[in-house]
């Protein structure tokens, strides 16, 4: 501890208890043997219309040291489905691609085992630093995370004009379609309603479209939405009203969260008052009473 110092003693403290639990899932995945498949669980359903077109296929098992470390992992660890279908829940960008989103995860494993290594001078704690596969995923969340505040700030709306255009006597997918083509500019859930559409023009049938637009927003709205409309088209009621009461939950659910997020404010102020504010103050009372102790008394 005298020689590495307390700090970088305990950050590999920290780091070595991360690793620890990070060897121990790792060792409990590959020893565990697979679940067995349910043909009910809509989850399975979901990772195999992912894997249809997979973006590994290019990956050769004799090909290059890079592709061979891409399959053993990808083999190892069960990535493949699990970053297609974060690449599908970012709205599927020309960049990073899913194989781009594990060359990431790789650079960050080797550069933090690098960094750990050259701190400590031991090979290893550079073995704790694989901790920084896990790294890059925090990026990749925070951007479906936004995508998905970006789909619910338009998405009560698009609810109440698609009631609206419904009781004006069009169907829900003639209905969908007006809207988006009277979009001046279009959202982000616009562009997954007009793939909804397009998949509906290719051949998939309404009830297979929808789950597949639930299934690339995963906003638990746009999932209720979709059950509200395919319970519609099976049982026959009236798909207005459904749709009216479902706006009108979503509304109070908005004004519900808005209220909590304001009594929560003061408290969240607390942090910069005692951080930043109290200390100063305290500076400004103080300094004058310091300043004449240490010139000799205070004069009286």
């Amino acid at each position: 501890m005298n020689t590495l110092g307390p700090f970088v003693y305990y950050m590999l403290l920290v780091v070595g208890i991360l690793g620890s639990v990070a060897a121990y899932t790792a060792i409990q995945r590959l020893v565990a043997p697979p679940p067995e498949a349910d043909k009910t669980d809509l989850a399975g359903l979901t990772k195999k219309d992912i894997g249809m077109t997979t973006a590994f296929s290019g990956l050769k098992p004799d090909g290059g040291l890079l592709d061979r470390i891409d399959l053993f992992l990808l083999k190892t660890l069960h990535l493949d489905v699990k970053l297609e279908e974060l690449h599908m829940m970012m709205g599927r960008p020309l960049k990073p691609t899913p194989l781009d989103m594990l060359h990431l995860k790789e650079m960050a494993a080797a550069f933090l085992a690098g960094i750990l290594w050259y701190i400590s001078g031991s090979p290893l704690a550079g073995i704790f630093g694989l901790t920084g596969f896990i790294m890059p995923d925090v990026v990749f969340k925070r951007r479906i995370r936004d995508r998905q505040t970006a789909i619910m700030r338009n998405f009560p709306t698009f609810v109440d004009l698609t009631a609206l255009t419904i009781e004006a006597g069009l169907d829900y997918m003639t209905a969908i379609d007006r809207i988006l083509k009277n979009a001046k500019k279009p959202t982000e859930l616009e562009v997954e309603l007009g793939k909804m559409i397009n998949e509906i023009s290719l051949g998939y049938s309404r009830r297979d479209a929808l789950k597949r637009l639930a299934m690339r927003t995963g906003v638990q709205e746009v999932r209720s939405f979709v059950g509200l409309v395919i319970q519609s088209d099976e049982l026959g009621t009236s798909l207005v009203e459904l749709l009216r009461n479902y706006a009108t939950d979503m509304r109070f659910r908005r004004l519900n969260k808005a209220e909590k997020l304001a009594a929560q404010a003061s408290t969240k102020m607390l942090i910069p008052l005692i951080i930043f504010i109290f200390p100063t103050v305290f500076i400004m009372m103080l300094a004058p009473m310091i300043k004449s102790l240490m010139g000799g008394g205070l004069g009286f």
